[in-house]
């Protein structure tokens, strides 16, 4: 028999087709019908006796039925027997066997023998029930045997077993042995279809969930083909030929190909598809290839810059320097591609371009552009400025505003995780210009916070840096945006407020505050006639004056920038657009009177040159982010009577008593040090400084800086406040005409200090004609305007000596041809003077 093992007890019926299989038959049939039934070791179709197992079954032959097909008969197991050999006898195989006898249980009375049997006829009970037999056919079969031997054979016989497993429990003699092996059999069973039942039940009611929804979905889609209202796929279909149509990088097709597959199986009101369609609308509407061509024309660049702005040459001048960098580059990449041999040729859109290969390579490296810091106080024109540069070079300008951005995100976005995720503003800014290569403004970039949501100012560190912008990854996109084509600008008030690594990767072009002239020139050039369009008055032939406009400019406004000046403009332009609305008659020229009358009284009180020498009195001057002016500083020696020790504040110097310095004025640490190194300096120099004798001793010097409202604090009013307690120790009267600044030392340097520019604008505004400024920063009076420096003359000295020289005039009734030690220049020369 071929896979099949007959147990004593059992009655099984077979189907035999083999020739030598029916001879045997028939042989027995002529006989007592005795067959010894034996299983096969393989499949072979003409078995050999070695091919046999030596343990079968003596069986008798009940039933046969002869067909078409073969014989079907039914085998009833008698007995196990041994095979002891095997003949082939007329054509089939003829077995001499002995019976082999079951070994008992030593005794059945056995509780655990019991309890074996009983567990197993429960198990096998239950096992049947499993596989869906009928209650009573099981108690029916296993009710009518009662032998354990028996028992044992008949589960054999019936559950699913490898026929290695069946023929070992046939060969199996011991009772008690077979039983309990036949126990571990059916347990395992019940276990196997336990969990194909537990599988099932999970696959069926998963099915049932799918089946249900597709069932649903299918619904969905034949009522939306009936009206006509198939959506889903076709936005799908919009979706995939807008992103086929994009050159993307590889890493990002990848992720948008799985986004899509993602989409397609999602259902279309599902919260995932959601997520997903917004994530590919995104990547499709990116900027990933289109650019802007640069127009390279250095005339007309020139021409718009000069059109949009007044002064400003310093950053002109840069911008002018990459374009003409850009120019140069698209030379020699044309003469190589004409060298190669590459043509201009049509694509399919009827769009020309050239077939460059590595050329168009290079290009793209070498477009790589700058990113320029613009650094001043406000309304100078960094803002708009940045637009006439988008202008210039015919890219598109978008505008990000920074300031207050506490929140890393901002910048580099969020992950598509969080609800309401989306991109950060470099993203976003480019989606909204449309082009790879914009003029991208980062306004305020030195107001950006940080908080517990991260550092935005850390995460503009890779958008910044020109070596890593290439590979910009944003936090909702996940894949790499190129930005190296992107001219970045900055703008900033404060650039001590910037992270030096974030200064670090910008080049820094600084915008100072702009004169008096300067400002008049941008009113009567620009402010005026915008001003005068927008109340509704270009028809009325309205003209400033010179002095108008130098009125409001000096005496209405305090500022580095032109947008308060722009306010005066504009509310001088309103009241007369409501006078003339009114039926009134009015004065079509603006004259000084005009400006009085229609704003008030001034609004700004600016300091003026002293009209005297006065002892003990210092022009000074001092810089803010509206612009520089002057200031004074103003000391006073009183002398102490009786003993006195030191106090606070009180500078001890052997010889010469006590010497106690009072500070008033709302005066910062640095200006307080800068007040006691000049005392210092005063006491342990007074022979050389000709200070009398009796107005040294115990004595209180007192420094005062008027405006005491407004504090005060910087190093460079070391020169004024020095000179100021000389003039009041030694009686000799500090030139009004002179503004001085500058640190000092102990030992009498003048150290160098930083707004030179914005300070000497001041000071001639308020009048003085002589200007004493450190040595070292000779080299930041160039930066100030012609018409500036030749109504000006400075003196540029490197210690206090050279300063009190400069400074101190004779004291009354003495007589000096020349002002202290220095030599007398010419207006607008540079005068070295020693002593």
């Amino acid at each position: 028999m071929r896979g099949t093992v007959i147990f004593p007890g059992l009655a099984v019926p077979i189907a035999v087709g083999r020739p030598g299989t029916l001879r045997a038959i028939e042989a027995a049939m002529k006989g007592d019908g005795l067959v010894f039934a034996v299983a096969q070791r393989d499949t072979a179709e003409e078995p050999k006796p070695e091919q046999l197992f030596n343990v079968g079954v003596v069986a008798k032959i009940g039933q046969l039925q002869r067909g078409l097909g073969g014989v079907q008969l039914l085998l009833q197991g008698e007995q196990r027997a041994h095979a002891l050999q095997y003949e082939s006898t007329d054509g089939y195989l003829k077995a001499t066997a002995s019976v082999l006898t079951e070994m008992p249980p030593l005794d059945e009375q056995n509780r655990a023998f019991e309890a074996l049997y009983r567990e197993t006829r429960e198990r096998a009970m239950e096992l049947g029930e499993r596989r869906g037999l009928p209650e009573e056919v099981l108690h029916q079969v296993m009710d009518s045997v009662t032998d354990p031997a028996r028992f044992a054979d008949l589960v054999a016989g019936y559950i699913d077993l490898p026929l290695e497993d069946k023929q070992s429990l046939l060969e199996t003699l011991g009772v008690e042995d077979r039983l309990r092996r036949v126990l571990i059999l059916v347990q395992r069973q019940i276990g196997m279809i336990e969990a194909q039942e537990q599988i099932k039940s999970q696959v069926q009611s998963e099915l049932g969930e799918r089946q249900k929804e597709m069932y649903l979905r299918e619904q969905m889609k034949a009522i939306q083909k009936e009206l006509g209202d198939d959506d889903q796929s076709r936005e799908i279909k919009d979706l995939r030929d807008k992103l086929a149509k994009l050159e993307l990088p590889t890493e990002a097709r990848s992720e948008v190909e799985r986004e899509l597959s993602r989409l397609e199986r999602s259902g279309r009101e599902s919260m995932e598809a959601q997520v997903i369609r917004t994530y590919l609308e995104w990547v499709a509407e990116l900027p990933w290839n289109t650019r802007s061509e640069d127009n390279l024309n250095l005339p007309h660049a020139i021409e718009v810059l000069d059109e949009d702005h007044y002064g400003l040459s310093d950053v002109k001048d840069r911008v002018l320097e990459f374009l003409a960098v850009r120019q140069l580059n698209a030379r020699r990449l044309a003469k190589e591609a004409e060298a190669s041999g590459e043509v201009e040729i049509v694509d399919e859109e009827g769009e020309s371009r050239t077939a460059r290969g590595a050329s168009e390579a290079k290009a793209r490296a070498m477009a790589k552009g700058p990113i320029l810091l613009f650094i001043g106080p406000p309304g100078v024109g960094k803002t708009s400025i940045a637009k006439s540069i988008a202008r210039a070079l015919g890219r598109t300008y978008v505008r990000a505003a920074l300031g207050g951005v506490r929140d890393e995100a901002d910048i580099r976005g969020h992950r598509r995780t969080y609800v309401g995720a989306m991109p950060g503003r470099i993203i976003q800014g480019l989606k909204q210009a449309g082009t790879k290569n914009p003029v991208f403004l980062l306004d305020e970039v030195d107001k950006l916070g940080m908080s517990h949501h991260g550092d935005p100012a850390s995460a503009m560190l890779e958008v910044l840096d020109p070596s890593q912008n290439d590979s910009f990854t944003d936090h909702y996109l996940n894949i790499p945006f190129d930005l190296s084509e992107v001219l970045f600008i900055a703008t900033a008030n404060f650039i001590q407020n910037i992270p030096a690594p974030l200064l670090d990767r910008m080049e820094v072009v600084d915008f100072s505050g702009y004169t008096e002239r300067e400002k008049a020139e941008i009113a009567k050039t620009y402010l005026i006639p915008r001003q005068i369009t927008e109340s509704g008055l270009a028809d009325e032939a309205l003209t400033f004056t010179d002095e108008a406009v130098m009125e409001v400019v000096s005496r209405y406004t305090r500022e580095s920038g032109v947008r308060q000046l722009e306010r005066q403009v504009g509310a001088v332009a309103r009241k007369l657009a409501r006078r003339i609305a009114a039926g009134e008659t009015v004065d079509r020229t603006i004259t000084p009177k005009t400006i009085g009358e229609l704003l008030g009284r001034p609004k700004v009180h600016p300091e003026h040159a002293a009209s005297a020498n006065e002892v003990g009195v210092a022009t000074g001057m001092y810089y803010t982010p509206s612009g520089g002016d002057i200031m004074f500083v103003e000391a006073a020696i009183r002398k102490l009577h009786g003993p006195s020790g030191p106090s606070e504040g009180t500078l001890p110097f052997v010889g010469w008593g006590n010497v106690s310095l009072i500070l008033t004025g709302q005066l910062g640490d640095v200006m307080k040090e800068s007040a006691r190194a000049a005392t210092t300096y005063a006491a342990t120099h007074a022979r050389e400084l000709d200070i009398p004798s009796d107005r040294l001793g115990s004595i209180e010097v007192h420094v005062h800086v008027p405006a005491g409202a407004i504090p005060k604090d910087g190093p460079s009013a070391g020169v004024a406040m020095s000179t100021a307690i000389i003039s009041a120790m030694s009686g000799r009267p500090v030139r009004r005409d002179l503004a001085m600044t500058g640190e000092i030392t102990l030992r009498g340097r003048v150290l160098p200090i930083g707004g030179v520019k914005e300070k000497v604008l001041g000071a001639h505004r308020a009048g003085c004609t002589n200007i004493l400024v450190p040595k070292d920063n000779e080299a930041d009076l160039d930066d100030l305007p012609q018409d500036v420096r030749d109504a000006l003359t400075f003196h540029c000295v490197s210690t206090l000596d050279e300063a009190l020289a400069i400074a101190l005039a004779p004291a009354e009734g003495t007589a000096s041809s020349d002002l202290g030690n220095g030599r007398h220049s010419n207006t607008g020369r540079w005068v070295a003077s020693a002593r």
